[in-house]
């Protein structure tokens, strides 16, 4: 029964770069029929240790122009019957689904997911289909709308959230194929991304230029010590607006957020002992309280970022999350 209900949560989704070690979720058994928008009919008559012997995931072997694919418009709909439990656990972890998707927005690095799971049953048991806009998230209502932004370049989609993942250290989204072309995330695998959350009905606010870091305009900027250089005298704020105006998107790992000082002190510490780059303490306002974040980078990119993130495990220096600033 627990396996029943497991498998209906569980997605594969964590991008088509295999890592070592890399666990993958299970999921719900084939559909029956293929999508209709599919250029051909999916092969679905592989088992699920079948598919997941496949360390690769791929787009499919035709040339499709995404161009062509119309953009859904949202619309209200019931909640899935399936994939909404909340809480659930996947590969040892405990997520909690979000209540509504009102007000969500939130930045991080986007994988896809494509012919490996074509025609396969999603979290809440629609067919997968990777010609269509739609996107797998962790958090938000199933289904839900969002906008997905590529932050280095600006492109920008409008997918409906089935499905549930991806369970990969420092993914926030794993989009279809489609989206992941439309935005410029395939075939690179990865991408820095913003999430916003779209309710059906209201107005969309203009926000896809602003969600561009490279053309964001100044914004204020935190409070930042340099762990190794407490002494050293602040930069003029004016060219550190310029320069937040005019920069392309930076990785960073959190490794934690303290409402004391001296607790965040001590862990930048910890984290700048094990000399694994750059160590910040990064002062913050969150709902009127101020919040001092520990932060290691900026990374180079999205796999230095996974390579840190297992070595501050290892180290057992906490569980880093992904910021983008």
């Amino acid at each position: 029964m627990w396996l029943l209900l497991a498998l209906a949560l569980l997605t594969a989704c964590a991008g088509n770069k295999a890592k070592p070690g890399r666990a993958v979720a299970p999921r719900p058994p084939a559909a029956s029929a293929a999508p209709e928008s599919a250029p051909s009919a999916p092969e679905t008559s592989l088992s699920q240790a079948e598919r997941y012997r496949q360390a690769h995931d791929a787009g499919p072997s035709e040339t499709i122009d995404v161009s062509k694919i119309a953009e859904p418009e949202p619309k209200t709909e019931p909640l899935s019957r399936y994939g909404n439990r909340s809480p659930y656990s996947v590969l040892g972890r405990t997520y909690q689904v979000l209540p509504t998707s009102q007000g969500y927005v939130e930045r991080g690095i986007s994988s896809w997911y494509g012919n490996k799971f074509h025609g396969y049953m999603t979290s809440s048991f629609e067919p997968y289909d990777m010609y269509k806009f739609s996107a797998a998230h962790k958090s938000l209502p199933l289904p839900s709308w969002a906008r997905v932004t590529n932050l280095e370049t600006g492109k920008s989609v409008i997918v409906r959230v089935n499905d549930r993942g991806p369970f990969h250290d420092n993914r926030l989204i794993d989009l279809s194929y489609a989206a992941a072309v439309k935005i410029g995330v395939w075939p690179k695998g990865t991408g820095l991304v913003e999430v916003r959350a779209l309710t059906p009905g209201e107005v969309e606010p203009d926000v896809r230029a602003a969600a561009t870091v490279a053309k964001t305009p100044p914004r204020p900027l935190p409070r930042t010590t340099p762990v190794d250089a407490r002494a050293s005298a602040p930069a003029p704020a004016t060219a550190l607006a310029d320069a937040n105006a005019t920069q392309q998107p930076r990785i960073y790992l959190q490794v934690g957020a303290f409402g004391e000082q001296n607790n965040a002190d001590r862990a930048a510490q910890r984290v700048a002992a094990a000399g694994l780059g750059d160590v910040r303490v990064v002062e913050a306002s969150v709902n009127g309280r101020s919040v001092r974040r520990v932060r290691l980078g900026p990374l180079r990119d999205v796999d230095e970022a996974d390579r840190l993130t297992q070595e501050i495990r290892r180290l057992g220096l906490g569980e880093a999350r992904v910021a983008i600033d």
